[in-house]
């Protein structure tokens, strides 16, 4: 039975909230080297993949206002399937760079009273 559209957001939120911090004060080099960190990251974009496809999926909606989307569902595809070729400096530059925004949209989309905001996160 598919969550409601909140449900799905705050968990993209949380795997999000969690990237970041586990790349803060981290350099690209350490996601390179250090098996367990670039595996706790990877998995947590998987989440964000899975999370964000199942929105799509029974809330298109709300899934509509992401616009990355279909990015990101596609990114989570190749970390589960295409592991043995995942580029450990795209990871690293997701990580990094497209992040943050995600989580100013999450926070955006979890507060709008529509889609059942303002519930704590």
């Amino acid at each position: 039975m598919p969550r409601n559209a909140h449900t799905y957001l705050w968990e993209a939120r949380r795997a999000a909230e969690l990237i970041r911090s586990f790349v803060r004060d981290r350099t690209e080099h350490d996601i390179a080297s250090d098996l367990l960190l670039r595996s706790a990251v990877e998995r947590q974009f998987e989440v964000i993949g899975e999370a964000l496809g199942q929105l799509g999926r029974h809330h298109p909606t709300v899934a509509d206002r992401i616009e990355d989307l279909p990015r990101i569902v596609a990114f989570r595809n190749i970390l589960v399937h295409g592991y043995a070729t995942v580029d450990v400096a795209l990871v690293w530059e997701a990580a990094t760079t497209r992040v943050a925004p995600l989580i100013g949209l999450l926070d955006e989309l979890l507060d709008d009273p529509a889609i059942g905001g303002g519930t704590a996160r």
